[in-house]
Formats: C-alpha cells, structure tokens, sequence
C-alpha cells in the first residue's frame, strides 16, 4: 500500500496577508502641498528680473494653511525634482536655469511640439483646430502684436500650451510640463524684442494652416522650425535678455 504525500493547500487569496502600511496623515498632506507648490511654481515668471525668486517657509506654511513639517517635506521632493534649491543662510530659492541649458530645453520643446502637430493633423477635430486662431483674433496689420506685447505675450503661451493639449498625449503633456517653467519664461522675455514679435504671429498662422490642411509633413516642420528659432535666439542673445 503506497502512502500519498499530502498536497499543500493553496493560499485563499481573498484572504491573502497583503503587507499595507496605514497612511499617515501628514503623508496627505506633504503630498498636497507638493502639489500645491509646485503649481505655483510652474506659474510664476522667473525670468521677468535677474534676482533670485526667493520663497519663506513660514509664508508658505500660513498660505497654505498647514504647519511646516509637510512644507519641510514638500520643498525636498521639490529640491529632488530640480525645481527648488535651499540655499545656507538665504532660503529656498526657486532654480533658474543657464542659457546653453534653457537651449537644451527649447530645443527638446521642439522635438515635442512638433510631435504634438503630427498627432493633431490625424487625431484632432476640425472646429477644434480652427479654434487656435481664437488666441490671435486681435491682433493683425491694424493692431500690431509689438504694440501690444504683454497682450500678445499672454496668447503666445497660450497657444503653445494649447498645441499639446490638442495633440491628447498625456506623455507629451507630463514631458512638456517639466519644461514649461523655464521655456515659458524665455519665451516671455524675447517676445518683446521687434525682431522676434515681426515674425512670431505669422509663424503662428502658418502652423495653424498646415494643421487645419492636415499637412501632417508640413505641421511638424512648420511647429519644430518655429521654437528652434526661439532656441537659436536665446543662444545669440541670451546675455543680454536681462539688460
């Protein structure tokens, strides 16, 4: 008589011990202001003066309404993501980028705008394409974009944003995210220069033609040639942006 080994029961997986860690509350709220900081971050104009953008600890605490443990704890994810840097005895100071990086940077923008135009030109709506016109509706020979720059400046960046918005690629939105800050910035600061405005809003029409004829081919050249200007700009002029 041969004697079986008895088989192993298998786990009940309903029951299974899963190793959770029970969320602290001040991981919540690290986590929202993170958020909450870095949104504001992306949104400020660091490049408007050469100074330092500075930020208080003890400001952001009161403004955002909770101690300064997740702010200590949200400024290192912050400094770990390259967007802040705690300097000895100044603070935290929001990191401005050096002209052959913001250079990298807008030429990378390019790489990805002009994807976000090819995937326009076979994904995007017809009225939805038509509707890019709309940030450039006041402008034209009777109300010139120089006379108006801070105006024009507005729409600019809108419509950049727009264009990978449109393209519905959550990767190249996340991607293009990381960069916003500081292109947006340098975008901002040669807009007001006649030799880059005279040329900006006709570029912008010309993409918006080649998007609207479904020129996928003519799109992406039309989008990357566009912001390589702006990168071969900064690289010439980028000293003298702050004078």
């Amino acid at each position: 008589m041969s004697l079986r080994k008895p088989t192993k029961a298998l786990p009940n997986m309903a029951e299974a011990d899963i190793a959770i860690v029970r969320i602290a509350p001040e991981s919540s709220f690290k986590n929202k202001a993170y958020d909450a900081l870095k949104e504001a971050i992306l949104k400020m104009d660091i490049y408007s003066t050469p100074e330092p953008v500075m930020l208080d600890e003890r400001a952001l605490s009161e403004r955002l309404g909770v101690s300064r443990t997740p702010i200590r704890e949200a400024i290192a994810m912050l400094e770990q993501d390259g967007f802040v840097k705690t300097v000895p005895r100044r603070g935290i100071m929001v990191v401005r980028r050096t002209k052959s990086e913001i250079v990298d940077m807008i030429r990378a923008w390019a790489a990805l705008e002009s994807m976000a135009a090819r995937l326009i030109t076979t994904t995007a709506r017809k009225k939805d394409i038509s509707a890019l016109r709309d940030f450039f509706k006041d402008f034209g020979k009777d109300r010139l974009p120089e006379d108006h720059v801070e105006e024009y400046s507005k729409a600019n960046i809108a419509f950049h944003q727009a264009l990978i918005s449109l393209s519905e690629s959550p990767v190249l939105v996340d991607l293009t995210n990381d960069l916003l800050l500081h292109v947006r910035g340098y975008r901002q600061l040669t807009i007001g220069r006649k030799d880059r405005t005279a040329t900006s809003l006709p570029e912008h029409l010309a993409m918006i033609e080649a998007l609207e004829a479904r020129d996928t081919e003519l799109a992406e050249k039309r989008a990357r040639d566009h912001t390589l200007g702006l990168a071969a700009y900064v690289e010439a002029h980028g000293q003298e942006l702050f004078s």
